[in-house]
């Protein structure tokens, strides 16, 4: 049996490094309109992206002259001067090569303080560019959503809460606990009241998984609170959500909505997925594997938390 034991946990430290190497990175092309028929773009593209770099697709009336990209953090930068005949207004822009794994956010900035924002994706890699403003960015909206199904560590999270957590009443308090508290940091980060280093904050969303796997396996300690442990754990996921907004980046004068919307994702993403796991944890009760689930759910959490643990305090070190 310790056999076993040892093999399924250094299984699920080979899951986590898989896992690890699809977090949460979408593209963004920022273009700014500097004078009439005359713009700059900024096309950020995540490194770790499957797959080669993607590139972008102007309207034919315009001729792009790009720059050698440089690297900044996670992202690949590549700066493009578009000189074009007529406003891009009501054009198109394409890309081509999106891995299935990243969306690209698209920000346009005219003269005239009007602004566009949508998202690409594989299957919809070309977007045209309204001529009327648009009202609220709801494009932060879709990668809330995304940013919280596709961060396995805060799958992670959510799903070991829901092992420690007995009764509707005490499943209420401990994701609303964990809501609001991540609610707080994400938007003190982001208005740049609160600042943290990204590496360490990873790092330590780790450990909050390695120490969700104990509490899994014993139940005990804070069976009766964990409303408060998931308040304090969750002032850490919000340092780390703030991390993935702030790469993307949010204008000034819609940073509020931006954060808004990024935020009412995440929750809707948190209740896509609370459900799922609740009814597989149910199931599995039902044909007398509780046992096993709680084991194996300690072990995974506790497997790939240590694989990510070590993997992040490696990256903040060299």
């Amino acid at each position: 049996m310790m056999l076993f034991k040892k093999i399924l946990f250094l299984s699920l430290i080979l899951v986590g490094s898989n896992l690890s190497s699809h977090e949460f990175s979408p593209a963004h092309l920022i273009v700014e309109e500097k004078k009439e028929g005359s713009y700059e773009a900024t096309w950020m593209y995540p490194i770790k992206s499957i797959g080669e770099r993607a590139s972008l697709i102007f309207p034919e009336y315009c001729t792009a002259l790009s720059q050698s990209p440089y690297r900044q953090g996670k992202y690949s930068i590549e700066k493009i001067n578009l000189d074009c005949d007529s406003s891009i207004r009501g054009a198109e822009v394409k890309v081509v090569g999106l891995s299935v794994l990243n969306d690209a956010l698209v920000t346009i900035n005219f003269l005239d303080k009007k602004r566009f924002e949508g998202l690409m994706n594989l299957k919809n890699s070309t977007i045209k560019i309204p001529e009327i403003e648009q009202t609220f960015p709801t494009a932060y909206f879709v990668l809330g959503v995304e940013h919280l199904l596709g961060g396995p560590d805060h799958l992670l999270f959510v799903m070991g809460l829901l092992f420690i957590v007995f009764g509707w009443k005490n499943l209420l308090k401990t994701i609303t606990a964990f809501t609001l508290a991540h609610s707080i940091t994400l938007a003190l980060s982001v208005l740049g009241i609160v600042k943290l280093p990204s590496g360490s904050i990873e790092a330590l969303i780790a450990l909050t998984i390695i120490y969700l796997a104990f509490e899994i396996d014993s139940k005990d300690k804070l069976s009766k609170t964990p409303w408060l442990m998931a308040f304090g754990f969750g002032l850490l996921h919000g340092f780390g959500f703030a991390g993935a907004l702030s790469e993307i980046g949010i204008a000034n004068d819609q940073l509020l909505l931006s954060l808004l919307f990024f935020n009412i994702g995440i929750e809707i993403g948190q209740l896509i997925m609370i459900p799922v796991f609740l009814l597989g944890i149910y199931l599995l009760s039902k044909i007398k594997l509780e046992r096993i689930t709680y084991s194996s759910a300690s072990y995974l959490l506790g497997g790939v938390g240590s694989y990510w643990f070590i993997d992040r305090v490696i990256g903040i070190v060299i």
